[in-house]
């Protein structure tokens, strides 16, 4: 399959390519030319390592022997066999991504992502080292470093902000172990960790390097592909469960900061599930939330530092492959984001807009709403979620209020509460500030009898083998270090 730049339709690579290189030649993301036929009835049928593989080979057919992959790449990592569970919570249907290694979604794709790249590194004909570089906002980067550990001609870089994810996050990191793994703390925050990544591939493009870069960050189809899965495994649960038909619209309500998770439900529209409306939720830093509505999106604003720090983004990198998908048109998205780049805002034009607004919905949530969720979805169904999910619950409240909207609603659930014990338990009138986050992970178990995720279980009593905090422009030596 042929794909391109979102800025050149000129630059093409196939999809294995496409996985390894992570980053177009210049700058933009690697989309399909067009996307492929699917069968998603058929899809619906199996099992969610089947809907992978289905999913997987429709999009990077250039990489073999798919099943075996997924197969491999899941294989006794996750709490249950069927990877993300649904749980029906009063109106909702709860979608459960944290039942992986590291207690966060980002376990669907980066268990399968090192098995993709090892195999498209292979197909290529690649022979020298990859060095995986990833900025993350929190849990990008403990789930990529377990998936990536001690894999045979990768190495992985890892940024995190200095300051700018939760004690827990931070803590899972830097005592992670592996022969080919390191860990560095940023002065500043993810969209600085973010744009120096962006800016070491584009630097180093025509330097000799002893090894190759690729990214485990969104910005990778390889890693953005496999989380197509679990909304056709929702999907496929309620209808299972009786409470749609197949073919019957369901919406879904996706907290969201790089608009990774939530293009993954568009692809699963354009790949044909019958996906009703895609509500993104935001919080505080809703630059999301006013783009929707707007069509402007303005990332001059002070990042705010939330109890959801995994959304703590002003720079939505994914948006850039909604732009393109939406209008076909590389010219207009290379000029938007050069206007971002240059001017740190840009205006799409209003049909575009009018597209963006039929297919997508958007709300924002303070920490404050936030905790009112936690406490009253706690209070009234005995279901304990995090932040970033109570975001997502969140707008689909709004949404519905608004709208009167009263198709099907998934939430998605991003990480265990466990994660983030300090929101949780401000929010069930529980708090002790004197407290570490790790008693409060126990506090939290004893007040609500919720298993604490066995990954997490004695995390405070781990080794730091990882306490590098340098200033965002030493990022590029700091690679050429390794």
């Amino acid at each position: 399959m042929l794909y391109h730049s979102t800025r050149n339709k000129a630059l093409t690579a196939d999809s294995c390519r496409a996985v390894l290189e992570g980053l177009a030649p210049d700058g933009g993301l690697y989309m399909p030319a067009a996307l492929p036929a699917f069968d998603w009835t058929s899809c619906l049928d199996g099992n969610a390592l089947s809907m992978s593989a289905d999913i997987l080979s429709a999009l990077l057919p250039d990489i073999p022997d798919m099943q075996k992959l997924v197969n491999l790449g899941y294989a006794d990592k996750f709490e249950t066999d069927d990877l993300t569970p649904t749980v029906s919570v009063g109106d909702f249907t709860v979608l459960e991504l944290f039942r992986g290694p590291t207690a966060a979604f980002k376990d669907i794709a980066l268990s399968i992502l090192p098995r993709l790249l090892t195999t498209a590194k292979a197909e290529c004909g690649v022979q020298e080292d990859i060095l995986i570089l990833t900025a993350t906002s929190g849990d990008t980067g403990k789930a990529a470093l377990e998936g990536f550990k001690d894999v045979p001609g990768i190495r992985i870089c890892v940024f995190y902000p200095d300051g700018g994810v939760s004690p827990v996050q931070r803590k899972q990191m830097v005592t992670q172990e592996g022969r080919n793994v390191t860990v560095c703390a940023v002065e500043g925050n993810f969209d600085d960790a973010q744009t120096g990544v962006k800016n070491i591939f584009n630097g180093f493009r025509d330097k000799q390097l002893p090894f190759r870069l690729s990214s485990a960050n969104s910005i990778n189809i390889g890693r953005l592909a496999p989380q197509i899965m679990y909304y056709f495994k929702a999907y496929a649960d309620l209808v299972r469960r009786g409470e749609i038909n197949t073919g019957d619209e369901v919406n879904f309500s996706v907290p969201t900061g790089n608009f990774g998770d939530i293009l993954a439900g568009y692809f699963a529209k354009k790949l044909g599930l019958p996906v009703g409306m895609l509500i993104c939720a935001s919080n505080a830093n809703n630059v999301l939330t006013d783009f929707i509505r707007t069509g402007t999106y303005d990332k001059r604003r002070p990042l705010l530092k939330t109890q959801s720090p995994s959304m703590d983004i002003l720079v939505s990198s994914n948006l850039e492959r909604l732009l393109y998908l939406l209008s076909g048109d590389c010219e207009l998205v290379a000029s938007l984001m050069q206007q971002l780049s240059e001017n740190g805002v840009y205006t799409i034009p209003d049909d575009l807009k009018a597209i963006i607004q039929s297919e997508f919905w958007a709300g924002c949530c303070t920490d404050e709403q936030a905790r009112d969720v936690i406490g009253r979805v706690w209070k009234d169904y005995c279901y304990l979620c995090d932040p970033h999910t109570a975001a997502g619950w969140a707008a689909a409240e709004e949404y519905r209020n608004v709208t009167g909207d009263e198709r099907p609603m998934v939430v998605l659930s991003t990480a265990s509460p466990y994660k983030f014990p300090a929101a949780v338990l401000q929010a069930l009138d529980e708090a002790n500030e004197n407290d570490s986050e790790f008693r409060q992970m126990e506090q939290l178990h004893d007040v609500t009898g919720v298993p604490v995720p066995p990954m997490l279980a004695g995390l405070e009593q781990k080794e730091e083998k990882h306490t590098r905090v340098i200033p965002k422009e030493d990022m590029p030596a700091f690679v050429l270090s390794l």
